[in-house]
């Protein structure tokens, strides 16, 4: 089981404070020695997600990643002409479509790719070109698992938020849910990765759907990164993934 890790979040610290000073010599905590400290923990791959409004990742965060880190990255961005022009230049090794809504705190659900599949076909079509492996970040849906498939993407991401928030009986149901989406996925031959609101917590649950080859985590490992550094907390994911059966 592969683990990627998200780094928006060191970003967001950074804005809190120097949003109104791009490039500020001392703005700090660094997303580039974030990524440094992930790399040295054992990470399998960088996330960052560079919003339309740029909240938290700019754009020479991203820059900066891709030159100086010896590890794929993964880029999540809204499908957009502007975030296809930038992620053409950027040229990440994976691209993550998601949703994007200017108010939500962080990604809230999954994007609609049976209802934009048209939209979807040539954007996915010009990363790939480009050289950019794509996965499109839905919920364990079946619709959006085949719209998926049909408009060429070869990966998807299941959005686990649903999974994560709840607990006893929904949790079963969400589990059930995300099992029955990675058993399409595979049989349609899409790899399948899960992403938001894991934890060390939820793993064990976790572990119960099938075919996932990737897990993307973000805020639960900067959280414990304020308490042991970053690189410990990779090392205590990775840890905690490898004692479980996938």
């Amino acid at each position: 089981m592969l683990l990627g890790v998200n780094i928006d979040h060191v970003a967001t610290l950074r804005q809190a404070r120097y949003a109104g000073m791009p490039g500020a010599h001392n703005a700090e905590p660094s997303v580039t020695a974030a990524a440094r400290a992930a790399l040295e923990g054992g990470a399998d791959s960088i996330t960052l997600h560079v919003r339309e409004d740029r909240r938290h990742m700019q754009d020479a965060d991203a820059l900066a990643v891709r030159r100086e880190i010896p590890l794929p990255l993964n880029l999540e961005m809204g499908a957009t002409p502007a975030m296809l022009e930038f992620a053409l230049n950027l040229r990440p090794d994976f691209v993550c479509l998601v949703p994007e809504r200017r108010q939500e705190v962080t990604t809230e659900g999954g994007l609609d790719v049976a209802g934009r599949a048209e939209e979807l076909r040539p954007l996915v079509a010009a990363l790939a070109a480009n050289g950019s492996r794509v996965s499109m970040f839905i919920d364990p849906d079946s619709e959006q698992v085949r719209a998926s498939a049909a408009i060429g993407a070869p990966m998807i991401e299941l959005h686990t938020g649903r999974f994560a928030n709840n607990l006893g009986e929904a949790r079963t149901v969400e589990v059930q849910r995300l099992a029955a989406a990675a058993r399409l996925a595979h049989s349609l031959g899409l790899e399948v990765h899960a992403g938001h609101g894991i934890q060390p917590a939820n793993l064990q649950d976790l572990a119960a759907v099938p075919y996932l080859t990737e897990l993307n985590i973000g805020h639960t490992l900067i959280a414990r990164a304020v308490f042991v550094g970053l690189t410990r907390a990779v090392q205590e994911m990775k840890e905690a993934i490898s004692r479980l059966s996938w």
